[in-house]
């Protein structure tokens, strides 16, 4: 601040300046510097070339007790500030900086106004006059607990965001990353420094929205009491991958304002995919064991085989396929085509029922796939070609919603009976390896059940 500022006074108008414009007043320099000095949040004293403290701000009299007008104008801190058996120590360290160049830090012990003692970190800087000379020491200090408190967070926060075993991510108020660590950056698919500043739209293909939702309920709410489980599929080099990720958040929220401003979302997630995956896989286990013993039960107060049989279709499809349709041999010694037994309404859900009128012929093309089950005696999984609409169904004399078949066939004392034919919807995944093993233990039960209704004569069959 130039000396004519620090007196009080304001500037003359100089020729080229407006004449109403009315000046405005210049902060005295030394009101200025007491104010600077008592806003600051680190405790500040200084001293001249012989020791004498000259400031001290409001700070520095929360941590040790003393006031300004206590404090300023004593020779150092011996006798009241400090041990008298330390005084000596103390005031050689702080005034050995005046002639040395650059800060200094040091701990000491001081005490309080209550007599209690303190221990503070301080960092010491020497004062130069005008002539170059030592003039004086300033020194800014504080808890020691209260730096290491900062210096942890400091730590902590550069830690997560370089060596975490989990994905952190800071998200701003516009929802897009500003700091990415290296396990969210491997898990979005991208560099640490590509990322920022991009749509997440632009990384995940499917689940965004949920993404963004919870990112803006925490701007708006705060952070959810538990953490979430968000799927999400991203594009990738390889081609799109589903993934889980158990998710916390976290408001980040600026510590200088009066008030609470957002300054965007702390992310912190998990790739847990491969755990959810298991546990999925153990309750579809676990469900499917249940249908089949309950089938089983409900199969065995069945009279009549052929309801057996049904009634064990009828618990299989729960939760694993849409339609089914029933196909057995019509003369198992000359090996003719197979005939339509039983089937699942092809327009709406419904139980699996006989045939109304009794079995009737199915004309498959040569190549279906459930004559590729019959011939191959094991299963074969289809599906439609993308774009081919209800056309694939109709073609295979399937219901016209169908766009995954899983044939399955029918054996029973070493003689193939037939082929059960399960279908799925678009709305589901196509069928998979496990889905085969269901299939064929439910096939080994309607196997069962349509070999025994032919032993009993059933007329038609």
């Amino acid at each position: 601040m130039s000396a004519s500022r620090s007196t009080g006074t304001t500037d003359a108008i100089g020729p080229d300046e407006d004449p109403e414009r009315t000046p405005s007043p210049v902060i005295p320099g030394s009101r200025l510097l007491a104010a600077l000095l008592d806003g600051m949040d680190a405790a500040l004293c200084a001293f001249d070339a012989h020791g004498t403290i000259t400031h001290w701000n409001r700070e520095a009299e929360r941590i040790l007790g003393w006031t300004a007008a206590e404090a300023v104008g004593r020779r150092g801190f011996a006798g009241w500030a400090v041990r008298s058996a330390d005084a000596g120590d103390v005031q050689g360290r702080l005034l050995a900086v005046m002639d040395a160049p650059g800060r200094q830090v040091h701990e000491f012990a001081l005490l309080r106004k209550d007599g209690g003692r303190v221990l503070v970190r301080t960092q010491s800087s020497g004062v130069r006059g005008e002539d170059g000379k030592p003039a004086g020491v300033y020194c800014a200090f504080s808890e020691v607990h209260a730096q290491i408190d900062l210096e942890r967070s400091i730590a902590l926060s550069e830690a997560l965001f370089e060596d975490a075993s989990w994905g952190v991510v800071a998200v701003d108020v516009d929802l897009r990353p500003t700091v990415v660590n290296a396990y969210a950056a491997r898990a979005l698919g991208g560099g640490r420094t590509t990322l920022l500043g991009r749509p997440l739209g632009e990384l995940i293909v499917q689940g965004v929205e949920d993404l963004e939702g919870a990112l803006q309920h925490v701007l708006a709410e705060g952070p959810p009491p538990a953490p979430a489980e968000l799927w999400v599929t991203l594009r990738t080099s390889e081609g799109d991958r589903r993934r889980c990720w158990r998710s916390g958040f976290l408001r980040l929220a600026s510590p200088l304002a009066e008030e609470p401003v957002p300054l965007g979302v702390g992310w912190l997630f998990r790739d847990v995919t491969a755990a959810k995956l298991a546990e999925q896989d153990a309750d579809r286990v676990r469900f499917r064991a249940n249908q089949l013993h309950r089938a089983a039960r409900q199969a065995a107060e069945c009279e009549d085989p052929m309801e057996a049989a049904t009634t064990s279709l009828d618990y299989a499809l729960a939760g694993f396929a849409d339609h089914v349709v029933v196909d057995l041999m019509a003369d198992l010694a000359a090996g003719e085509r197979l005939v339509r037994a039983a089937a699942t309404p092809s327009d709406a859900p419904g139980p699996c029922l006989p045939v109304s009128g009794g079995p009737l012929p199915v004309r498959y093309a040569p190549g279906h796939p459930a004559l590729q089950a019959v011939e191959r005696a094991g299963s074969v999984r289809a599906a439609a070609p993308a774009g081919s609409g209800a056309a694939w169904a109709v073609e295979h004399q399937w219901p016209g919603d169908s766009v995954h078949a899983l044939c399955v066939v029918l054996r029973s004392r070493g003689r193939t009976l037939g082929v059960v034919t399960f279908l799925r919807a678009a709305n589901r995944s196509a069928f998979e390896r496990p889905d085969v093993v269901y299939a064929e233990s439910v096939a080994v039960r309607v196997a069962a059940a349509v070999d025994l209704a032919r032993l009993t004569a059933e007329p038609g069959l």
